[in-house]
């Protein structure tokens, strides 16, 4: 079993990796700025920020696995980004690094466009979605010894429509999931599931994959 650390593991895609790691008997570790209410039983929470790589580094010693799930819009447009970075540089090269981004970095066919760049795409999201695809583009530069993986949701990703666990997903590789009526969509729990099936059984070693139905 692996010793995983969720950063923003109370948001709604960090809850879900947090609940499937959890579910498959994975030691599991939920950082947020504040402790929840409501927790996973069986998950371990504790306070911090990405904002603070060093005290966050110094929480985390022992994990496998390190999955940020904190996406750069809000107060925290900007930042996530360099402390991404940061925390990469921080981390013994013997943990894995996962990172969720978002859609707008897929692209919409092979050798095609990126989503971010098709008419229609929302300018309210560009800057979150830009910010997500540098941090692919760092990523991509790291040394060959730092060992990552990076997920893009479906467009339909969101709290907006939840959804139910079904365990099955289909893996776009750089191409966006969409279903036969071009819709494009995975719930939270199978999103869980998605990054719980890399840990467990690595297919995209320092590469990036798209998600759906």
């Amino acid at each position: 079993m692996a010793r995983i650390a969720v950063i923003g593991g109370t948001g709604y895609a960090g809850s879900h990796i947090v609940t499937e790691g959890v579910r498959r008997g994975h030691t599991v570790v939920s950082v947020a700025r504040t402790v929840p209410n409501e927790r996973v039983e069986g998950a371990t929470y504790i306070e911090g920020t990405l904002l603070d790589v060093p005290n966050l580094v110094a929480e985390l010693q022992g994990v496998d696995v390190v999955v940020s799930t904190v996406p750069g819009r809000g107060d925290m447009l900007g930042k996530v980004r360099p402390a991404v970075a940061e925390l990469v540089a921080a981390l013994p090269d013997t943990v894995r690094i996962g990172v969720i981004g978002g859609a707008g970095g897929s692209l919409v066919a092979e050798g095609g466009p990126r989503l971010i760049d098709t008419e229609g795409f929302a300018e309210e999201y560009k800057p979150e979605a830009r910010e997500a695809i540098e941090i692919l583009e760092d990523l991509e530069q790291t040394p060959a010894s730092r060992d990552w993986f990076y997920v893009h949701p479906a467009g339909g990703f969101g709290a907006w429509a939840p959804g139910e666990r079904t365990g099955s997903y289909r893996d776009g590789g750089d191409v966006l999931v969409t279903d036969a009526e071009g819709e494009s969509f995975i719930s939270g729990p199978d999103l869980g599931v998605a990054v719980i099936d890399e840990i467990e059984s690595p297919k995209h070693p320092r590469g990036r994959f798209t998600v759906g139905y």
